[in-house]
């Protein structure tokens, strides 16, 4: 017990000192999951916006896939990137592996699915009526579609609010695609993994207690999100 609160003061230490080995890896780890999220976003909003209102044959096998791959292993997605982004890969002349590139493009495959069943699910939540009543009324699809997605804006939020929460968290997609690069591809996850096993904890703590943090403030923000959202439906 007296270990931990030694490590957990010093940690507490390094946070407010902005160590600046501490901020390097905090900074790394917001920068790629921000743009991981921004990326699946803008792939992933219209995509579960057209299942939600689209009637197609296969509909039910294309969400039944979407939902399956919210459950795909980071170490699988790892995995199959490095095959895409190695030297014998064919985006391999990219020379984008071990970069934090490389670490967008995985997050983005881990949470684009996420993206896209949430925003379904709030889409759907939605009276489709709403739609055709804007067509009846002489708007365009495009202005229609944008009323619909006004309507579920909350929902949507939640969606990239988890979505971002999901990647920041993860650890094998860095691990494998970003290489634990120090000052360059190391991420919160990775760090602490790098610290745990050479036996030092005061960083791991630190990095820790920043995750625990951001989670939180994602959690609160998706809790608030979801209440509006709520009260809209």
């Amino acid at each position: 017990m007296e270990f931990f609160s030694q490590s957990l003061a010093e940690a507490l230490s390094m946070i407010l000192s902005m160590d600046q080995k501490l901020y390097a890896i905090i900074w790394l780890s917001l920068y790629v999951s921000f743009f991981a999220t921004l990326f699946a976003a803008i792939l992933g909003v219209p995509a579960g916006f057209g299942l939600a209102v689209a009637s197609f044959k296969g509909k039910r096998a294309v969400i039944t896939l979407v939902n399956t791959l919210l459950a795909l292993p980071t170490v699988v997605i790892g995995l199959f990137a490095y095959a895409f982004l190695s030297r014998s890969g064919s985006l391999g002349f990219l020379g984008w592996l071990y970069t934090p590139k490389a670490i967008i493009i995985g997050q983005v495959i881990l949470i684009l699915p996420w993206v896209i069943s949430l925003t379904l699910t709030a889409v759907s939540r939605i009276d489709l009526r709403y739609r055709r009543t804007a067509l009846t009324l002489g708007a365009t699809a495009f202005f229609a579609s944008l009323a619909v997605l006004r309507e579920a804006r909350f929902g949507i939020l939640a969606a990239v609010i988890a979505a971002f929460g999901r990647a920041i968290a993860e650890i094998g997609i860095a691990m494998m695609l970003g290489g634990n690069i120090k000052g360059f591809t190391r991420t919160m996850t990775t760090a602490m993994a790098l610290e745990h096993n050479k036996g030092e904890f005061v960083l791991a703590v630190a990095l820790g207690l920043v995750l625990l943090l951001v989670s939180l403030g994602m959690n609160i923000l998706l809790q608030l999100a979801q209440g509006r959202y709520g009260e809209r439906v």
